[in-house]
């Protein structure tokens, strides 16, 4: 029986977001081996948790080795070397100053949940403000802090208050989206929304989700400044866009920020379930047991977490990034000369939105081209996904040692279904049996 009618048969709908029949029998480097043999590019990476590609040496006998010497298959009641290691290492290549702590869990989800959890009772605040188009996870309270099309389904938390998140290329409101941004934020914070009840301030520094969205110079800088002002926590999500992939270790650094607190996951465990949580004694230290998992900070994900980062400098993939996302934003506005449904091009390194539209005078969005061009690109041998408040950005977030003639690989499969998807060659209905998120 073809492994897509297995999955369909005993995997839960609920925990699936499928963009065509891909199934996907093994990978090495940044190819993956589909389940009928052909070689697939892949501009994906897994949303980026397969930070160093598929099989990467340096994971496979850190993992290894961890898994033959476990001290433990936990860091809630036993103290093991990789995880201590591991925040050792984390706690030295974030910023901040101060007394600090890392927290370990198993997804960014996971990690968002906490942060919002510890920083509410910490500081006795009840309140929370966000940014429409985030998606800061999948568990309950992560969802509740997030602003995502996606999760409708599941309401608010009470506190939360949501702002728009800058888009350069779609203004929300007249005038510059920073400053329009910013002017929502302090009209709540003098009405409805007291900095002596807040908490928090959560934001990306670069919107992946929502859209690969790129605020404007200065905006970041300018919500810091105000958070400062107020009394009120930063916390920068890195978790799909930190770690190397913009071409900077921490996206954030793009606008010299210091965050109070920094979520990670996806590309820290290099394909393990590991994320974690940066952030100030007095928050994490705020009272024992008080978010624990049984397997956080196990030594077998930890050990990967510590090869991922030791991999990261050792390989210089953070400059990897940004000269390889060079490369590829260059291809793209090559394709763009060629392709009118290319309405923008936007990200930092190997973070990349391309946003399809019906036609660049009304930027009207083109939804379903694009997931006709998701699934024709993966029958041509390319896979990526696409993510945006309409279903219309095509995602690039390949491994971070991804080489010049693998990116030269996957635009030309890319221009080949792009030709393919405007010309109306791809079978809608094997289509929309997988649209929409």
């Amino acid at each position: 029986m073809p492994l897509v009618t297995r999955d369909a048969a005993a995997i839960a709908a609920i925990e699936k977001l499928r963009f065509g029949p891909f199934a996907a029998r093994s990978g090495n480097g940044r190819h993956l081996v589909a389940d009928d043999g052909r070689r697939v590019i892949d501009f994906s990476a897994s949303w980026g948790a397969a930070s160093l590609g598929h099989g990467h040496p340096a994971l496979v006998e850190a993992v290894g080795r961890a898994v033959a010497t476990m001290p433990g298959a936990s860091l809630l009641s036993l103290i093991n070397e990789p995880a201590v290691a591991l925040a050792e290492k984390l706690l030295s290549i974030t910023p901040g100053g101060g007394d600090r702590r890392v927290w370990f869990g198993h997804s960014g989800s996971d990690a968002n949940e906490t942060v919002v959890r510890a920083v509410e009772a910490a500081t006795g605040k009840r309140r929370v403000i966000a940014f429409v188009g985030a998606y800061h996870g999948g568990t309950a309270l992560s969802m509740s802090v997030s602003g995502h099309t996606a999760q409708t389904h599941s309401p608010p938390r009470a506190g939360l208050f949501l702002l728009p998140y800058p888009d350069p290329y779609r203004p929300h409101f007249p005038g510059a989206v920073g400053e329009a941004a910013l002017a929502q934020l302090d009209y709540l914070l003098a009405t409805v929304c007291p900095p002596s009840d807040t908490a928090a301030v959560i934001v990306e520094a670069i919107q992946a989700d929502g859209g690969l969205l790129v605020p404007p110079p200065g905006f970041l800088p300018a919500l810091a400044e105000r958070c400062r002002l107020h009394g009120i926590l930063l916390v920068c999500d890195e978790v799909k866009v930190g770690l190397g992939r913009t071409g900077l270790l921490h996206a954030f650094q793009a606008e010299s920020l210091t965050p109070d607190l920094i979520s990670f996951g996806k590309g820290l465990g290099g394909g393990l379930p590991l994320s974690a949580v940066v952030g100030p004694a007095a928050i994490l230290d705020h009272r024992t047991a008080f978010a624990m998992q049984t397997l956080c900070g196990n030594p077998v994900s930890c050990s990967a977490g510590r090869a991922v980062l030791d991999t990261i400098a050792a390989e210089g993939l953070v400059e990897n990034a940004a000269a390889r996302g060079l490369e590829l934003a260059n291809g793209l506005r090559r394709l763009a000369d060629r392709h009118e449904a290319i309405g923008d091009i936007r990200g930092r390194g190997l973070a990349v939105g391309v946003e399809l539209v019906e036609n660049r005078e009304s930027r009207a969005p083109a939804g379903s081209l694009c997931q006709a061009v998701v699934y024709r690109s993966w029958e041509l041998g390319l896979l990526l996904f696409y993510v945006g408040a309409r279903s219309n950005v095509l995602e690039i977030t390949p491994a971070l040692t991804i080489t010049t003639a693998e990116i030269e690989e996957g635009l030309a499969v890319l221009d080949l279904a792009l030709q393919d998807a405007s010309s109306g060659r791809v079978d809608a209905a094997a289509v929309a049996a997988y649209a929409g998120w």
